[in-house]
């Protein structure tokens, strides 16, 4: 009888628990969005605890299921599995990478091994293979559409390629290594965190700011008077402080200083040193990939992007890296050249090439940055995204008040077609603080489907960056880079906005890595085109549109300075492959090892590249390992992509614009390279990028 009441008591408690996480209960939020504010941090696990145990039940019932394997109750159920888990992932994981603390990474580096555990409890489950196995054997006989079989041929080489046919004992070495591999992979991102929020410089003499705009004087100093310094102005490595001084500062040593220390994070042998993870994380993926019969993790990693191996990828690099290099040497001469005049004798130094190339830009094109500035306010960019949506793909974009958010400075808009039904739902997220990781991106807070009913669940995303914040005398003001970013991800954020997938594993931005950037890269072509800045660059005091001048400035000198700039690219994305051909689980030296790479691609002295080792999040985080030149290779198709709308005549071009919101709508759902082939009728033509650099005439 005791027993009997205590197990009562216990399901009473877990209801009760249940019902009072908003996690786990359905809210009465607008269209279903999650209820941020009501989130507080002891939900979360007790949360993923209950999604974990739900999620493993579905997959036992699927794997158990007495019937005969069918698409219907064993790919269809296992793509649309897991809807409470997706929910907890998409509110934790966003949260703690825009405004996370000390307790959430705590609750990640406990929860990261489980979901580990859970992901190869799923993947390893020889029942569960051999059913979906079983339905991949029969598919030419199972009638079905493009769609289903994409979601059967995607589904069986997710087993085949996680590990599914190995033997027992490999089995059993892959959970060790992907439990490891996921908790070096959060360590390595809060470090990177970390040592940016550690490093703070005051100055207290405003001589030694000489030359840097009065707008990034106030923002430092903003910053100073918030950390208890009013009395001086605060420059930390994050890029929103550090860039204006790199630009525009006579001093060269806080220029220096500066730089060194954004790439030097990680790089502290201190307890936010990344070198031994890097060290143990390569071993780790060297093994897995040999585990599965490859010889290097590119190999194994590249096999089902549109690139499909290593010597593919290293051939494309090949062919645009000797241009790039080309033109940042000769760029390099005339920087050094314009700096002779100022400091005789000097060699220009990485630290040097920004502030130069801001005074050759003007010298050349009278384009001073800090001239177009007040033109590019940030909600005024904002609707100008909006808008070209709008012109291109029929899309509005309201506000929405008083809607649950997981900090103030998020804002909500929801999004429809002309006809008012919901495309979806956008947060956006733009300035900085201690608890968001640096950089800019896109993510699904909740993906779109439809489920076993027919109901189209429309997405929430979110788009992330760290733009200037307002000041008390100035709103958020844009540098050129920043408009392209805001841009570009909104780009991704359409991308899953417009998804129109059955399943939504195939959804949105669920595509092979170097295709996905395609959609967001695609929307930088327009924001400095002429009759695109119209409809947003207005100077924030006067409200007159750019002038036709400070346009035609910014067109002439849009090749400007491109050798630098794919040179940095590129030089991280060769850095990234050659860690990832590596085929030796021995230990290494990671600054020799980059100065190795640096040394063999022969990068010139003057630049540093983008990402050093210790900070590379993209390959080291968040999955784009042996992935970043996907942002060069879909440059490619981005310039193409653009090329047939000029092409026509009119950049607005109705029917190219369908067929690109067909390209978008379908997602992951047919093969990448054919979605292209669609949209274009051929494949891409490098030219165009070639061109857009200035390259080749």
């Amino acid at each position: 009888m005791k027993k009997i009441l205590f197990l009562g008591l216990a399901l009473v408690s877990l209801m009760a628990c249940k019902n009072e996480n908003p996690l786990l209960v359905e809210q009465n939020t607008p269209f279903g969005v999650p209820a941020f504010d009501k989130v507080k941090i002891e939900h979360y696990l007790p949360a993923f605890d209950q999604a974990i145990a739900e999620n493993e039940a579905e997959i036992a019932a699927i794997a158990n299921n007495p019937e005969a394997p069918t698409f219907a109750n064993t790919i269809e159920a296992l793509d649309r599995s897991g809807e409470l888990l997706n929910k907890v992932i998409g509110v934790f994981f966003n949260v703690i990478e825009a405004d996370g603390n000390d307790e959430m990474n705590a609750i990640a580096e406990e929860v990261s091994p489980k979901l580990s555990a859970l992901s190869d409890g799923i993947i390893l489950n020889d029942a569960l293979f051999q059913r979906v196995k079983a339905v991949y054997d029969e598919r030419e006989n199972l009638g079905l559409n493009d769609e289903q079989m994409r979601l059967l041929t995607e589904t069986f080489k997710s087993f085949a390629n996680n590990g599914a046919n190995l033997p027992e004992d490999k089995k059993a070495r892959l959970k060790e290594i992907n439990q490891e591999l996921g908790l070096l992979e959060l360590k390595f991102s809060n470090n990177v965190v970390a040592e940016t929020n550690a490093y703070q410089l005051f100055i207290t003499d405003e001589a030694e700011l000489k030359g840097l705009p009065e707008s990034a004087k106030a923002a430092a100093k903003e910053e100073a008077t918030a950390a208890g310094r009013p009395d001086a102005w605060l420059f930390t490595p994050k890029r929103t402080s550090f860039t204006p001084v790199l630009q525009y500062c006579e001093n060269r040593e806080l220029r220096k200083e500066l730089l060194m220390a954004y790439t030097t994070r990680g790089n502290h042998d201190n307890e936010n040193d990344n070198k031994d993870i890097i060290v143990k994380t390569m071993q780790l993926r060297v093994e897995k990939a040999q585990l599965f019969g490859y010889t290097n993790p590119a190999d194994y990693i590249l096999a089902d992007c549109m690139a499909h191996d290593a010597k593919t990828v290293d051939a494309f690099l090949e062919s645009v890296w000797g241009p790039s290099l080309k033109a940042a040497k000769r760029e390099a001469a005339e920087l050094q050249k314009m700096m002779d005049k100022d400091l005789p004798g000097e060699k220009l130094q990485p630290w040097d090439w920004w502030y130069y190339a801001e005074k050759l830009r003007v010298e050349k094109y009278a384009l001073n940055e800090e001239e177009l500035k007040p033109y590019f306010e940030l909600n005024n960019v904002r609707k100008g995204a909006f808008g070209l949506a709008n012109k291109l793909f029929g899309l509005n974009f309201e506000k929405l008040e008083n809607m649950p958010v997981y900090n103030p400075e998020v804002e909500v808009f929801k999004v429809t077609y002309a006809d008012g039904s919901l495309v979806g739902i956008l947060y956006t997220d733009y300035f900085p603080r201690a608890g968001k990781r640096p950089g800019a991106w896109m993510n699904n807070i909740c993906n779109q489907y439809i489920d076993a009913n027919g109901v189209d669940h429309r997405p929430v995303i979110i788009n992330v960056g760290n733009f200037n914040k307002p000041t008390a005398g100035n709103p958020s003001l844009l540098s050129m880079d920043d408009v392209e970013t805001l841009f570009h991800e909104f780009g991704h954020a359409l991308h899953g906005l417009m998804s129109k997938a059955t399943y939504q594993s195939l959804a949105g931005t669920n595509t092979p890595r170097d295709f996905v950037e395609l959609p967001s890269q695609f929307m930088e072509n327009y924001c400095y085109h002429p009759e695109v800045l119209k409809t947003y660059a207005f100077h924030y005091q006067t409200g007159e549109v750019i002038p036709d001048e400070l346009i035609e400035k910014i067109n002439k000198a849009g090749t400007f300075n491109q050798g630098f700039v794919q040179t940095e690219l590129l030089s991280s994305s060769i850095l990234d492959m050659d860690y990832h051909k590596m085929t030796s689980t021995e230990a290494f030296d990671v600054n020799a090892f980059e100065a190795a790479s640096m040394e063999k691609m022969q990068m010139i002295p003057e630049i540093i590249t983008r990402y050093r080792s210790t900070f590379y999040n993209h390959i080291f985080t968040t999955g784009y390992a042996a992935g970043y030149y996907s942002y060069t290779w879909a440059a490619v198709l981005d310039a193409d992509a653009f090329a047939a709308f000029v092409e026509t005549g009119d950049i607005f071009n109705a029917e190219m614009a369908k067929k690109f919101a067909r390209l978008l709508e379908q997602g992951g759902t047919r093969d990448a390279a054919l979605l292209y082939q669609e949209f274009r009728g051929k494949d891409a033509d490098p030219k165009h990028h070639m061109k857009r650099c200035g390259f080749i005439k």
